[in-house]
């Protein structure tokens, strides 16, 4: 057992972050790579050195998330808001996704391979495109590697890459300075200031809440969210802690009743830098989604 773990153990954390991408949820992938580490071990005296580790532990990984899926994707139950949000631009259908906490496994690849965008947008693939996408243009496997570790063709690969691609374009270049965009996001969110946020958002940009499907498009609508919002809040205030989630600022949010001093978790806020604006911000609602980041409890 002791030079099992010493084996595997280097290579625990990427494979964590490759479940993540192809499932959308950090949930679902520590499920997933748990499952991974059983095969692993119970497989290793079958494991007979025609590919390198890395790759041999990378196989059984993609082959369990793909299990998961065809076995059918845990949706989370629906939200109730506690006010009567305006109708939303459209309805989403990845509310499944939840953020990752920024750590070494980060390193292994590019900046825009662990952003929510990439995330959300490999989810709208089918399974075996988004493995294939992520085995071949993140990790670079060859594509004779991916063709062994699905069972499948160098054709079929090459077929259904070219399709991933067609479907997942390159997101524009962040050219803003997060750090800055950040604060003033802060500033306005604590205090109510509707002009203030939106005065921060690019003309397309979106606004999302997983689990609730509720997403709102462009800065009309979001303002009038975050009107009917803050009106709904009243006396109640925010507090906002900084972290990091999928290679973006973020923050977790804490809400205080009147009158109190201390304010309890109201979810984790991601922001999306784009064009010297926000392209997007995504509040997640998922309960104890702050422990997994290193968050307190409560703040005062």
């Amino acid at each position: 057992m002791d030079t099992f773990r010493e084996l595997i153990e280097p290579h625990r954390d990427e494979l964590r972050l490759h479940c993540y991408r192809i499932l959308g949820s950090l949930a679902d992938a520590e499920d997933v790579l748990q499952e991974t580490m059983v095969a692993a071990w119970q497989g290793l005296d079958g494991f007979a050195g025609r590919s390198t580790l890395r790759t041999w532990l990378y196989r059984i990984a993609t082959n369990r998330c793909l299990n998961a899926l065809r076995a059918g994707r845990r949706r989370p139950a629906e939200p109730l808001p506690p006010f009567d949000p305006p109708e939303p631009s459209r309805r989403g259908e990845v509310t499944w996704l939840e953020p990752y906490p920024d750590g070494p496994e980060a390193s292994y690849e590019a900046k825009e391979t662990v952003e929510l965008a990439f995330v959300a947008a490999l989810q709208r693939l089918p399974p075996r495109q988004a493995a294939i996408l992520v085995l071949r243009d993140v990790l670079g496997f060859s594509t004779a590697e991916v063709a062994e570790m699905l069972d499948t063709s160098a054709t079929a690969v090459k077929g259904a890459l070219q399709r991933a691609r067609a479907t997942v374009r390159q997101r524009p270049a962040v050219t803003a300075e997060p750090p800055a965009l950040a604060r003033r996001f802060a500033e306005a969110f604590t205090a109510g200031d509707v002009d203030g946020l939106v005065s921060l958002l690019t003309d397309d940009a979106w606004l999302n809440m997983p689990p609730a499907p509720h997403e709102y498009h462009g800065r009309a609508a979001i303002a009038e969210f975050f009107t009917v919002f803050f009106d709904w809040c009243g006396a109640r205030r925010f507090r906002l802690v900084p972290t990091c989630a999928n290679a973006q600022p973020a923050f977790g949010c804490y809400l205080a009743q009147p009158g109190e001093p201390v304010a309890y978790p109201a979810g984790l806020l991601v922001l999306s830098p784009r064009d010297e604006r926000l392209g997007a911000v995504t509040w997640f609602l998922h309960e104890g989604l702050l422990a997994r980041f290193g968050l307190p409890s409560e703040v005062s």
